[in-house]
């Protein structure tokens, strides 16, 4: 009775004791690489309000593109791979935990010779490795720092879809504008090819107008196959991103009547960074690998083991379960590396490096993260400028085609100078079209470069 309460204190000791005993480095967060303001940034940045108290469907002012998003949230492969990988890391987690409590089994034979050196038996088993140095506390930390990852992986991935979605559908909609203007401007240059031959034919002007017409009109003509390539291409776009075979998009409003909402709140580079799933995901990835130098430095050490076993077992088989038949003992065992040539050593130092890896990745993705904020913010300020004068640009070469037509016309001047001003026109409507798809876009870049709620 005495040899078996000095096993269990010495069991319940050694279970005991490696809650204390933890090797390996304590966590530190690295420095931040960020600037204390936003260089194209407003003065007077708001650090209360957040970026991610506003919505993605607060943004869009189309019931349709929130309907797009809406379907890619449920359907995109890329999410859906996402998922499964988090379930894959949740259940590696699960796994991982259960190292720290003890496995039990069974196991039973049954030997129809008597003779046999080995007898019928029926027993169950405790095996459990003691978690002394804290090799597989520091292996569920890793495994736990990288279900976070995974987490903030996939809030990368809906922050990208979201938005690549959005800039599709703009570009989209640029596209349908843009072939509206290029068969408005072939029916106006149709009609003007018609009056001039007309004159032509009546002897009023020269052939070289009438050639130099006709060649407005065939480059008129050739661009709208070439826009109706990009639609298709972008519908394509659309399709794959929203998880369905390839086909029409629907439409909402058009591109002049698409808004996104420009009360974004810019806060500083710190609360950004707090933002952002991709910093905090190169952060969790940091801690995992810091905490496997702990697992490789705890195999330095030796591992303890304790084991169980009780049952029966008896050489005839009509005899097992006899009292005399039963059986049970409990043992301990220690089991550690003496000499093997350094190599303990240098898996800590890979791990080592492996964690340095880590940080100096995670130290990147900061800097590149302001780095985004600062272009994005310097897209939307320049945009804007340029498409208010874009737009000027618009309305003097329309008053200026009227004007060419009424001079030429009247025997002023040369069809020359119509067919110039006439390009001018085509080349600006299509420029501020484009423009304004891209204010559209740069303000969606913007909420995603300051980590907006994705969520």
């Amino acid at each position: 009775m005495r040899n078996k309460f000095k096993i269990v204190v010495v069991i319940l000791t050694l279970a005991i004791l490696p809650v204390g005993c933890l090797v390996g480095p304590k966590y530190q967060k690295p420095e931040e690489q960020s600037a204390a303001n936003f260089h194209n940034g407003p003065a007077n940045a708001d650090t209360l309000a957040s970026v991610v108290n506003v919505k993605w469907f607060d943004l869009f002012n189309d019931e349709v593109l929130k309907g797009l998003v809406n379907k890619g949230l449920e359907n995109n492969y890329d999410m859906k791979i996402a998922m499964a990988r988090i379930e894959r890391t949740r259940a590696e987690l699960g796994y991982t935990k259960a190292d720290l409590l003890p496995a039990v089994g069974y196991s039973g034979t049954v030997n129809s010779n008597e003779k046999t050196f080995l007898p019928s038996n029926a027993s169950a088993n405790l095996s459990w490795e003691l978690d002394f140095w804290g090799k597989i506390r520091h292996e569920n930390r890793a495994v736990q720092d990288e279900l976070l990852a995974s987490e903030e992986g996939r809030k990368v991935i809906l922050s990208s879809l979201v938005s690549d979605i959005a800039v599709a559908y703009f570009e989209l909609r640029d596209l349908d504008n843009q072939l509206l203007i290029t068969k408005q401007t072939l029916e106006t240059r149709q009609k003007a090819f018609d009056l001039i031959n007309q004159r032509f034919m009546a002897g009023y002007v020269s052939e070289v107008d009438k050639v130099q017409i006709e060649q407005q009109v065939a480059i008129a003509e050739a661009a709208i196959p070439s826009i109706q390539r990009q639609i298709t291409e972008r519908e394509n776009t659309i399709s794959i991103l929203i998880g369905q075979a390839p086909g029409p998009i629907d439409r909402g409003k058009t591109v002049t009547e698409l808004q996104v909402a420009n009360n974004i709140p810019v806060s500083i580079p710190s609360i950004l960074l707090k933002n952002r799933p991709d910093v905090k995901q190169a952060e969790m990835y940091y801690m995992a690998s810091n905490e496997r130098i702990g697992v490789a430095q705890a195999m330095r050490f030796p591992s303890f083991n304790i084991a169980a076993i009780a049952g029966f077992a008896s050489s005839e088989v009509s005899s097992l379960f006899d009292g005399s038949s039963y059986l049970q003992n409990a043992s301990a065992s220690v089991a550690g590396p003496i000499f093997n040539f350094g190599k303990n050593r240098r898996r800590v130092e890979i791990y080592r490096q492996i964690a340095e890896e880590s940080r100096l990745s995670y130290q990147k993705t900061c800097i590149v993260a302001v780095a985004e904020v600062e272009q994005a913010l310097q897209n939307v300020k320049t945009y804007k400028e340029e498409w208010t004068a874009r737009n000027k640009q618009v309305l003097a070469a329309r008053k200026n085609l009227e004007l060419s037509n009424a001079r030429y016309y009247n025997g002023y001047v040369s069809y020359l100078e119509v067919l110039e001003v006439e390009r001018s026109l085509f080349d600006a409507e299509l420029s501020l079209s484009q423009l304004t798809q891209n204010q559209l876009s740069s303000m969606i870049q913007l909420y995603k470069a300051l980590g907006g709620g994705w969520n």
